[in-house]
């Protein structure tokens, strides 16, 4: 069946690109992944990715987008005593990161695994049990005893990039599955996929598929893949914060892990194409493909910068809810995945000159 071919090749893709080293500015490794799967790609001079895929019409020009990079750190210096000082490279609390583990990249190209470093509680008096560590006063452990012995031996030095080490598994529910970095892997395993599927089937336009760089730190790689493909409208793939979690009121949830796909209106840096929004919701209708629509309090994505390309671009974010995001063990559901796969293949099959330029018609 389609959809078993579809599960495999999505876990296989989801496997690889979470457990890839990623941090901003440093996404070597998912821009081979994308480079290995789909072959024949071009990048530009901020290290953006790029594929195109012709169909039956030049028009309109679709771009299907996930963002490369996921939150990291980097090695800001060495102490005497053989210890990491880092900074953080995206959004992160640090109250989830002590005493978890970490992988240096050196310029070498070599791992070198560490942890990062937390006083035992038999040392703790009762003020620092209550208090936040900020991530100033903390440091990564490589099991090293000078600073001497990490430049030369480790070969680590300040700039390095760091990611944190999270295995990718399946839960005891395998449709539950946890890694680090689903935001935003997902969405570049959705881009690979959609494209992958594009090439065997009819589509009425032209699709570019994009891996953006260093949107963790304020959508800087949008801005030159937007320059790079001139899209006539645009589709955002994300890993977006699920909310269905203690604390949230079950009405209020819009982002809840095993419901669907989530159809995004509005966030804080992007108010979607309203005309794109009810297209995309039309298509989940009528493919009976379960979905979620959000309005977000907060957050932003790669359609910040899409949107206001030229004289602007029609732009919609479909996202895979991922539970603790920006820590390192994040939750996704396989099911949500490929709700997500299915609405973006039929947008892509089916968008042809006539829908886009409903798109852009205003009363």
């Amino acid at each position: 069946m389609e959809s078993d071919s579809s599960r495999k090749k999505g876990l296989e893709l989801l496997s690889k690109l979470a457990q890839a080293h990623g941090a901003p500015g440093r996404e070597a490794a998912v821009r081979r992944i994308f480079r290995d799967e789909l072959g024949s790609v071009e990048t530009d001079r901020l290290g953006n990715v790029f594929f195109k895929k012709t169909g039956a019409a030049l028009n309109p020009c679709i771009m299907v987008s996930g963002h490369m990079d996921e939150v990291g750190f980097v090695v800001q210096s060495i102490t005497h005593a053989g210890l990491i000082k880092f900074i953080p490279v995206g959004g992160w609390w640090s109250h989830t990161l002590l005493a978890h583990r970490v992988r240096i990249l050196t310029r070498d190209g070599v791992e070198i695994p560490g942890v990062i470093g937390a006083k035992p509680p038999h040392f703790l008096t009762d003020a620092e049990r209550e208090k936040l560590i900020k991530t100033d006063d903390m440091f990564i452990d490589v099991g090293a005893a000078t600073d001497e012995e990490v430049r030369k031996r480790f070969g680590i030095r300040p700039g390095d990039s760091i990611v944190p080490e999270s295995p990718f598994i399946s839960l005891h529910n395998p449709d539950y599955l946890l890694c680090k970095a689903f935001d935003n892997r997902v969405g570049m395993a959705l881009t690979i996929q959609s494209l992958q599927m594009l090439c065997e089937v009819r589509h009425p336009n032209t699709v570019f598929g994009v891996g953006t760089v260093q949107e963790e730190v304020g959508v800087r790689g949008a801005q030159t893949a937007g320059q790079t493909v001139n899209p006539d409208a645009a589709i955002v793939l994300e890993g977006t914060p699920a909310d269905d979690f203690p604390g949230i009121p079950v009405e209020e949830r819009q982002g809840a892990v095993g419901r669907g796909v989530q159809i995004r209106v509005q966030d804080p840096s992007a108010i979607m194409s309203p005309n794109f929004v009810d297209y995309a919701l039309d298509l989940a209708h009528s493919h009976g493909i379960p979905h979620q629509v959000a309005v977000r309090r907060s957050g932003a994505t790669d359609a910040r910068a899409f949107q206001l390309h030229k004289q602007g671009v029609p732009t919609i974010v479909l996202g895979v809810p991922a539970r603790y995001i920006h820590t390192h063990n994040s939750i996704i559901h396989m099911d949500d995945y490929l709700s997500a796969l299915r609405l973006t293949m039929a947008i892509l099959e089916n968008m042809d000159s006539h829908i886009f330029e409903n798109l852009i018609a205003f009363s």
